[in-house]
């Protein structure tokens, strides 16, 4: 647009704005007249946030934001693109659009936001069931940010989100368990609405019971996102997780007829069968004391209550996993476990802990007694 013509435009702009706004147009004329880039910039954020801002936000960025597009952060035009672009119903308009943004500030000096802006066309055609282009779009981005000293955080948080949208659709758990929880590490929750800390709480806990390699929830569980399931139709979820967390066959039990109210689970039931026999593995063996912990096949039996002809596989497959260590004695039907790996305790478990830390006290210091005893003359020599 001729810079002569920007003051008829948003003077017509203030017309179409509601009464509460007539101010604000008069604000960016004086900012953009006296060239204050940084006050216009912040003016426009502004203004964009406030969502009566919509009818207007593609026209202002067209007809006046491009032309000093060059001069302000480019961050924060990306930001104000963004917003703009969200106003287009059509998807494939919504990706020129972006397509041209990114194409703008893509310069050696704002890789940031054409991170920022790389990610957010990755969204939009993960939309439209583009979903090579969007991976390419995200690796595209993923090597960019790896060369980064450090970046703004607004940047990590939107690759994150998207990555995990990303393996959220491709039904890859674990993947879209760990970059879920790196976007809610980038964020302050409470810029999350209810309907959206729900949401995640959900879509994490499916994704962790349902992955065959996620076998420790304890970042999870200690991750207030997970509160907000408390005292909704979705807090069995919350209980599941946590039964799972000790071992808990019977609180299993008693929360399995709900696994069919989400059909990625339904489909996983048998699996999650086994993952809770393997969890209460782990649990029986944790309780041992470390010199204690040569058990019979029937004892892990009883304790698993997996039948005598699959103990030998359930222990193999802890093994394999990582989530045990130690040997099986197949002619006496023993397992000699040397490690277990560590979890999160709930308050049982660390009761149980204080019991074998309180009888660890009780026999050092028989065997202190036993040694003063024995060795009285040694003593007083």
């Amino acid at each position: 647009m001729d810079p002569k013509a920007i003051p008829k435009f948003l003077a017509a702009q203030r017309d179409a704005a509601p009464d509460d706004f007539q101010a604000v147009f008069l604000e960016l004329e004086d900012y953009w007249k006296r060239s204050l880039w940084h006050q216009l910039t912040d003016s426009l954020l502004q203004y964009y946030s406030n969502p009566q801002s919509r009818p207007q936000r593609i026209a202002i960025y067209q007809q006046f934001i491009l032309t000093f597009a060059e001069k302000i952060n480019q961050l924060k035009l990306v930001t104000l693109g963004l917003t703009a672009s969200a106003e287009y119903e059509d998807g494939h308009e919504r990706l020129a659009f972006l397509k041209a943004l990114t194409a703008k500030v893509n310069k050696p000096a704002s890789q940031d936001a054409f991170v920022y802006a790389t990610v957010a066309v990755a969204s939009v055609k993960l939309q439209l069931q583009d979903v090579e282009g969007a991976r390419k779009e995200l690796d595209e981005a993923e090597r960019i940010l790896d060369r980064f000293d450090s970046v703004e955080t607004v940047v990590h948080a939107s690759f994150y989100r998207i990555n995990a949208d990303y393996y959220d659709h491709k039904l890859e758990f674990a993947s879209y368990y760990r970059n879920a929880l790196l976007f809610l590490a980038c964020i302050d929750l409470s810029d999350l609405t209810p309907q959206e800390s729900q949401s995640r709480a959900y879509d994490l806990s499916v994704a962790a019971l349902a992955s065959d390699s996620i076998y420790n929830f304890g970042e999870l569980l200690l991750h207030p996102i997970l509160d907000s399931l408390k005292n909704t139709q979705h807090a069995w979820l919350r209980e599941l997780l946590f039964a799972f967390n000790r071992g808990d066959l019977v609180a299993f039990n008693g929360l399995a007829g709900n696994i069919s109210k989400n059909k990625l689970l339904e489909q996983h039931e048998k699996f999650l069968r086994q993952k809770i026999c393997l969890s209460a593995l782990t649990e029986t063996i944790f309780r041992r004391p470390p010199h204690d912990r040569t058990m019979t096949f029937t004892t892990i039996s009883e304790e698993t209550k997996v039948g005598p002809k699959e103990i030998e596989h359930l222990i193999m497959k802890a093994l394999s996993l990582g989530l045990i260590r130690g040997t099986i004695d197949q002619v006496d039907k023993l397992a000699k476990i040397s490690w277990v790996q560590p979890k999160v305790l709930d308050m049982q478990q660390i009761a149980n802990m204080r019991l074998r830390l309180k009888e660890w006290d009780s026999t050092v210091n028989k065997l202190g007694n036993w040694i003063e005893g024995v060795g009285q003359d040694v003593w007083a020599a």
